[in-house]
């Protein structure tokens, strides 16, 4: 097991990524394609997995699901690469799985948001802090949708948490980015994490947040791996290359409809021939069209 510390600096460089999860045709969860999929993917070099994130659908699994697919995943990947699982929904749910994870394994968890009702930021605080001093590993929190904590609250999270290690934004509040990032200083480790952070990588990195995490890795890890190497070295030709051949058209396909974020993954997945089954609802999968416009553009990246 790595101490939070050691989850810390693991996870300030390097590429991060987060696999779908296998469903099969009604649906339910397939952990043999799943381990398949970690076993292809590692090789590829991802500082870390975040499974049973958002791109892995955890706001649609079950307890029991959940269980199946951190089990998996650590099992899988034990002594390849760290293993963080997803956590979140109300404070005693997510102090739940947050155990589980623990109890199978995990490294860590990125903490998601609460479910459905705004807060304070002092009840923000205490919610984290439940999570956090309910488990021994490092915690990531995830800034996003109903939680969005400000750089007052992470200065308290900091003092009353040692385990709490990372910030994930996926707000994209300059503002807010650069006072948190001014007051916290080194205590955390930020990491990118709007949707397709690589449209956004540069920007952040000059933000001094020069870690995110790559939904694309799940179907172009190739890519994923040489535009993370073209933002870590400032190669702009590289990034604005791949920009406008492949990430600005994906953005048109996936922001067709609420939701494709993940289904355009999945999609991909399918594409590249290590498919992962359909999306669940409430989500819906690409329909032939939208597939055949993301199949030209993978085609014009080359092997992967």
């Amino acid at each position: 097991m790595f101490t939070p510390q050691d989850l810390k600096q693991i996870l300030s460089s390097g590429l991060l990524s987060f696999p779908i999860t296998d469903f099969d045709a009604q649906g339910d969860f397939v952990a043999s394609t799943y381990a398949d999929r970690l076993e292809w993917l590692a090789p590829y070099g991802a500082t870390a997995l975040f499974v049973a994130g958002g791109t892995g659908e955890f706001f649609s699994l079950t307890p029991e699901d959940y269980t199946q697919v951190v089990k998996v995943a650590v099992e899988t990947c034990r002594g390849k690469v760290p293993i963080l699982a997803g956590a979140g929904g109300p404070t005693r749910t997510a102090i739940a799985y947050a155990q589980e994870a623990e109890r199978l394994g995990a490294h860590g968890i990125l903490l998601m948001p609460h479910y459905l009702t705004e807060a304070s930021q002092d009840g923000l605080v205490e919610h984290v802090a439940a999570v956090c001093n309910s488990v021994q590993f490092g915690v990531v929190v995830y800034n996003r949708n109903v939680c969005k904590l400000n750089a007052q609250s992470l200065l308290q999270l900091a003092d009353r948490c040692p385990n709490l290690i990372g910030f994930k934004d996926g707000v994209g509040e300059i503002e807010t980015m650069v006072s948190i990032r001014r007051k916290l200083g080194d205590r955390f480790t930020y990491l990118g994490g709007l949707p397709t952070a690589e449209v956004y990588a540069s920007a952040y990195k000059a933000l001094g947040v020069p870690v995110y995490s790559s939904a694309v890795f799940n179907f172009i890890p190739k890519t994923a791996i040489e535009f993370y190497e073209a933002v870590r070295t400032d190669d702009f030709a590289t990034t604005e290359r791949l920009i406008d051949s492949f990430f600005l058209p994906y953005l048109d396909i996936r922001n067709k409809k609420a939701g494709y974020a993940v289904s355009i993954v999945k999609a991909g997945a399918t594409l590249v021939g290590h498919t992962a089954g359909p999306v669940r609802t409430p989500l819906i999968d690409l329909n032939p069209q939208e597939c055949e416009q993301l199949d030209a553009l993978i085609k014009s990246l080359g092997p992967q």
